[in-house]
């Protein structure tokens, strides 16, 4: 499998983050271990789908690289898995996998991923991939507007929650983000490109089917607050000024 070479350059003061790898190929685990650990992130792999909850479990990771196609237990049901998880739930998943076709990108988003790389994949890629998963989360964290209000809809930066008729919703990191922007550029039109360069911090072309699942999410957990996210037709999504009455007939 052709993969990127060594990859040079100053260590990160990222040292707190921790990382899982959960790949049945332990070539490719120990890859991304090595340059994962060379910018200063630790580490834990798993080579066995079977024991990665537990270590999930005991390691705490900030984010997961995850292979789907492994035997016993595939990285779709281990997301899953994580994303049931009281203390794992809100952690990033990045897949890393063979399956390259569109079906395949698109059930891992609904799964719950935060990312998906193909496989052969640049190590430097995924390193730079996974610096902009955290920096999305550094972003959130340091906001200065504390909470934010549509309607029912609440979402609270600094306890990083998103309540619904005051009932709370499980958010992913970049689900958060996507509603988070939507509301503070209220009224105004986002484009998908736009959101892809702001959300996902994307500069090159990708695909903007991306953006569809997420809002297609997204709405299913705001519930009947769902019509607030207005789709604009050929060009992308807002958060309506105010909610659009039914027409009678």
């Amino acid at each position: 499998m052709p993969l990127a070479g060594p990859i040079f350059g100053p260590v990160s003061e990222q040292k707190s983050k921790k990382i899982l790898i959960v790949d049945d190929e332990p070539d490719v685990a120990d890859l991304v271990s090595y340059h994962l650990k060379a910018k200063g992130y630790l580490v834990e792999t798993a080579n066995n789908p079977n024991v990665s909850l537990g270590i999930a479990r005991s390691f705490l990771p900030d984010l997961v690289v995850l292979d789907i196609m492994m035997p016993d237990l595939n990285g779709i049901q281990i997301c899953r898995i994580l994303r049931a998880d009281p203390k794992l739930k809100h952690v990033p998943i990045i897949f890393l996998t063979a399956k390259t076709e569109e079906a395949d990108r698109i059930a891992g988003f609904e799964t719950g991923c935060d990312d998906y790389i193909c496989k052969p994949f640049s190590t430097k890629e995924l390193i730079l991939r996974i610096q902009s998963i955290f920096r999305r989360s550094t972003e959130v964290d340091s906001g200065e507007i504390k909470r934010l209000q549509v309607n029912r809809i609440v979402l609270d930066t600094e306890r990083h929650e998103v309540t619904v008729h005051g009932r709370p919703i499980e958010l992913t990191a970049t689900e958060f983000k996507l509603l988070r922007l939507l509301m503070e550029r209220r009224g105004r039109v986002q484009t998908r490109e736009h959101l892809l360069i702001n959300v996902w911090n994307y500069e090159t072309e990708i695909e903007t089917r991306t953006v569809d699942t997420h809002i297609r999410r997204l709405r299913e957990k705001l519930g009947s607050e769902a019509d607030w996210i207005e789709t604009i037709r050929g060009v992308g999504y807002r958060m309506a000024e105010r909610k659009a009455e039914a027409c009678s007939t």
